[in-house]
């Protein structure tokens, strides 16, 4: 029995990637026609959930807003409770309680952030639903928050700040903020991505974190989140993956390592890695994601694993994936810290 329900997923899902020859890849996949196949993308497109463009065999399909608000709000008396409430709460309101819990907190963890950090005379929040997925940005024309960062932590170069915001726990408010809004937002979504200046950070589900560079110096910064409407992921599941078992306090983080490399360079210096450690003691356990990095030098890897490790005997540090290389090093750094 053929399931439309999943063939109309999938097509949605086939549209997402790219959306070329969507009627061939359907008929194989589920062993239709291709008329069948075709008479179901035609039906996405007559209902109003994607619309056509461009001649038969190179025609390509893109998803149409089903629903969408937009809004500019002054920063001086915001409230973000009100943002999400009036704004983007009806958006979601028909989705599962765990997707509209998690747009809740990303919403208004990210309209807090640029109304206590940005300076900027406006906040803009949009967002649009369409049949897949829902996609919400938030931008100020503020300092910018790579730049706003790296003056506060007095680091040599903005990209340092995307290591620490990686890290969490950072705020350049403590007094009114635990630094958890960005990390965690981060880990919910299935596309968390932040841009400011000349940088461009980005956080997709199961894939690498990625820094990119701008061709484009912008002033500002954008945050853009992007979520499956059927998504199963729970908000509370994500909280308690980075807490300590019989703790419900925020003990854990994962480090892409990467993050500290300079293009063009490799992890060898002891400066490079007080980088990597810096504000990591307020953990309890620490997670090395050494995932593209090829290989470390060995006074890297000591001032990490036997330096760092030896001055906070509290902070469990866990390295993976590794290649041969770097786990040797590794090696070599903790038998030193065992003797």
């Amino acid at each position: 029995m053929i399931d439309k329900e999943a063939i109309n997923k999938r097509a949605l899902q086939l549209v997402d990637k790219g959306g070329i020859t969507l009627g061939a890849t359907l008929a194989q996949e589920f062993g239709i026609s291709r008329q069948s196949a075709s008479t179901y993308i035609r039906k996405l497109v007559e209902s109003g959930l994607l619309t056509a463009e461009g001649a038969t065999k190179n025609k390509r399909y893109h998803f149409v807003d089903l629903q969408k608000a937009s809004r500019i709000y002054p920063r001086e008396g915001l409230r973000e409770d009100i943002v999400w409430r009036e704004l983007c709460a009806p958006i979601v309101l028909d989705l599962q309680d765990n997707v509209r819990s998690i747009w809740q907190y990303g919403i208004t963890e990210m309209v807090n952030n640029a109304i206590d950090h940005s300076g900027s005379p406006d906040v803009l929040v949009d967002i649009r639903r369409n049949a897949l997925y829902t996609t919400a940005l938030i931008s100020d024309s503020g300092e910018g928050i790579f730049l706003k960062i790296q003056r506060a932590l007095n680091l040599y170069d903005p990209r340092e700040a995307i290591l620490e915001l990686a890290k969490g726990k950072l705020t350049t408010d403590p007094d009114h903020h635990t630094g958890e809004g960005i990390f965690f937002s981060s880990k919910m979504f299935d596309a968390f991505d932040i841009r400011s200046g000349a940088l461009h950070f980005m956080h997709d589900d199961g894939l690498d974190d990625m820094l990119v560079e701008r061709p484009k110096d912008s002033p500002g910064t954008l945050v853009i989140m992007r979520l499956n409407n059927d998504s199963q992921r729970i908000d509370q599941e994500v909280f308690d993956h980075f807490a300590e078992p019989d703790e419900y306090t925020f003990a854990k983080t994962i480090v892409p390592v990467r993050l500290a490399q300079y293009e063009g360079e490799k992890l060898v210096s002891r400066s490079q890695a007080k980088r990597l450690t810096l504000r990591i003691e307020r953990f309890q356990t620490v997670v090395f994601d050494f995932d593209g990095v090829a290989e470390i030098g060995q006074a890297f890897a000591d001032e990490v694993f036997r330096v760092f490790k030896t001055a906070h005997p509290g902070t469990k540090l866990i390295p993976i994936k590794m290649t041969e290389a770097v786990e040797n090093m590794v090696k070599r750094a903790t038998s030193s810290t065992a003797a």
